[in-house]
């Protein structure tokens, strides 16, 4: 089946098939054709050029109505399977707790896992979806899903079934990853070394036996687990073909990219606190440095060094960080804006951020993330917007009309 949009005003995000991501100057290179028809067959993208007396033929025409096509938003870092909000410990923020204070007191991290125990995998799962289709209606085409709410091995294994589930009954694109580690469960409260020994032991098997995860990440930093640790849970996941991604450096420099890096991460997510030192180990790694800023938003953190990373030659991507406690967004559009905002990106940059380098951060930019024929035709299609900078300065307005998934649309907007 042939499917052909026309009368696009701009086609952004049109880059080489072969780039995997984009560093320093060229975050720049966002490619835009204006003026633009795109034509996809079956689930790819099969052309595209200016419109002209020439047009290819399709069984199925679009008008973009001078809408900006783009690719579908590519959100590396969630935790998107969870057991209801936790607007209680918002209230305790604006009170002034801190996160380190909240889960002292048994909310944070611990609070939604003691909520997820009691919830079904049906239960999840719906809750989940619904999360999901939300995410679609921001453009969001592809997704990386955590577990570690569980902290036990029946709860770790009933998240990642529940991601399991929605990567065979969803379009959207979607990884998984184990994240055991995410803290200290109850049952082993002060006793931390016991609490790695069974992730090794009993944990990590469980979930490679029943091949649950595609990745395994770790929660490395000040009050959480430690690089010894980390490296030692990132080697028992690797037996089972589980790639890394790290929590690193969200509330200090504590060893989290130096070990990331060292083990051959995909990606080092937060750096909120990362070191110039950190910066210098990321520098000709394969590893992707991930910002997300809708945490910083949210906790009145200090923001990633993005606009550092970018003119010292890195690649960076953004996330939203969706989750109950720190981030309940899902909105990619809005972390694009801030990331223009508050790490002072280009828009061209963000939106490169948030797409093809967001795709290399989940191993997906062969087949996501850009316009370029052959590539998956996971795209999103805007309103009528006067340049590409008006996505992220126009910061609350909804601006997606239509979004296509593996070549079909899956979202229209009312009229």
């Amino acid at each position: 089946m042939k499917t052909l949009i026309t009368n696009i005003r701009f086609l952004a995000g049109v880059q080489p098939k072969e780039w995997r991501c984009a560093a320093g100057q060229d975050m720049r290179r966002l490619g835009v054709v204006e003026n633009a028809w795109l034509l996809m067959e079956d689930d790819r993208i099969a052309g595209f050029g200016q419109m002209g007396a020439e047009l290819p033929e399709a069984e199925l025409h679009y008008d973009a109505q001078q809408g900006t096509v783009l690719p579908a938003w590519c959100d590396s870092h969630t935790h998107l399977v969870y057991a209801g909000p936790r607007e209680g410990e918002f209230v305790d923020k604006i009170c002034g707790l801190s996160y380190a204070e909240i889960a002292r007191r048994g909310g944070g991290i611990l609070n939604s896992a003691d909520r997820l125990h009691e919830m079904s995998e049906d239960e999840l799962y719906t809750q989940a979806m619904q999360r999901l289709h939300e995410a679609v209606a921001c453009g969001t085409g592809c997704m990386e899903i955590k577990s570690g709410y569980g902290l036990n091995t029946a709860d770790e294994l009933k998240m990642l079934r529940v991601i399991r589930r929605m990567k065979q009954t969803s379009r959207v694109k979607i990884v998984s990853t184990f994240l055991g580690a995410h803290a200290v469960g109850r049952a082993y409260t002060g006793r931390q070394a016991d609490y790695v020994d069974m992730l090794v032991s009993e944990m990590i098997p469980a979930v490679g036996e029943e091949q649950l995860a595609d990745f395994i990440d770790v929660f490395c930093d000040e009050g959480f687990f430690t690089p010894e640790e980390t490296r030692r849970i990132l080697e028992a996941g690797a037996r089972y073909g589980m790639r890394p991604k790290i929590h690193a450096c969200e509330l200090a420099s504590s060893g989290g990219v130096e070990v990331g890096v060292a083990c051959g991460a995909l990606s080092v997510d937060h750096l909120e606190s990362a070191s110039d030192d950190d910066l210098r180990l990321l520098k000709g790694s394969a590893t992707m440095p991930t910002l997300l800023p809708g945490t910083s938003f949210f906790l009145r953190m200090p923001y990633g060094q993005g606009r550092k990373m970018i003119d010292s030659g890195l690649p960076i991507a953004l996330a939203s960080d969706c989750n109950p406690g720190s981030t309940p967004s899902l909105d990619m559009k809005f972390v694009v804006s801030l990331a223009c905002i508050q790490m002072r990106l280009l828009p061209e940059e963000a939106l490169l951020a948030a797409t093809l380098n967001g795709a290399a951060a989940m191993g997906l930019s062969t087949d996501y993330g850009s316009i370029a024929v052959g590539k998956k035709a996971n795209l999103q299609l805007t309103k009528s917007i006067p340049s590409i900078a008006y996505i992220p300065y126009a910061y609350t307005r909804p601006l997606v009309e239509q979004v296509w998934l593996e070549g079909e649309l899956v979202l229209k907007m009312k009229d």
